[in-house]
């Protein structure tokens, strides 16, 4: 069974969301406040969380920053404004996935799973990719795939969990063109219209914390490379 925390201070939806996922193995635990959730997450083990948009105490937006800050779970976060901008921030911000409200119970347990199986998909990558390739070591950057570390000229620098697994993509190919839609299915596999545009705010991200490194080079039609030059 799947342990998920619902951040959302509409009682009526958690009581209704309890029941329901329970048909699906998906276990709700919920939380009406941003503390009590951040608190939660803090101390005991989930497998996702549902995040809502319009919340006491502090808004969605800031608890998803607040939860990137010490962990790489998925979110999957809920608005009852389904505007593209608010899609967009959140996936700045490092949420999986957006589900605009009124939504259908059914497709959000759609969704929740998904996640969680693409999640754990990935961390079962990262325990192959380090059993066989540890760091990767370029001129001013070292990729720690163990740690999910990264550093720039000896200076770690944080990075989300798109973010990460992105320039490992592409640092694992030097010099190879992937296209956006290639790339946004090995990160999440979700709907390509919004997630095309995500590809390229994650790379415009990826491009200033990378700074002074220019390692990440579109390349016109095709999609992106990477370019950093091998250590010596």
């Amino acid at each position: 069974m799947y342990k998920v925390l619902l951040i959302d201070d509409d009682g009526k939806l958690a009581d209704l969301l309890t029941e329901y996922c329970a048909q699906f193995s998906i276990q709700i635990e919920p939380a009406l406040k941003p503390s009590i959730g951040l608190e939660h997450l803090k101390t005991a083990s989930f497998d996702a969380v549902i995040l809502d948009v319009m919340l006491p105490e502090m808004d969605g937006f800031d608890v998803c920053r607040h939860i990137r800050e010490f962990s790489d779970i998925p979110i999957i976060m809920l608005t009852a404004r389904g505007e593209v901008t608010d899609r967009i921030v959140g996936i700045e911000l490092g949420a999986n996935d957006y589900l605009p409200k009124p939504f259908e119970p059914r497709e959000l347990t759609a969704r929740v799973i998904g996640n969680i199986k693409r999640h754990q998909a990935l961390a079962l990558s990262d325990e192959d990719r380090s059993a066989a390739v540890k760091v990767l070591n370029f001129e001013g950057l070292s990729i720690d795939a163990r740690r999910r570390q990264v550093m720039v000229n000896n200076t770690p620098i944080s990075l989300t969990t798109s973010e990460f697994d992105l320039l490992w993509l592409l640092a694992s190919e030097p010099g190879v063109s992937q296209n956006r839609d290639e790339l946004i299915k090995s990160l999440k596999g979700t709907d390509v219209p919004m997630v095309t545009r995500s590809v390229d705010i994650i790379v415009s991200r990826l491009r200033s914390k990378l700074k002074p490194l220019n390692v990440i080079t579109t390349v016109h039609g095709a999609g992106y490379a990477f370019t950093g030059a091998e250590a010596s």
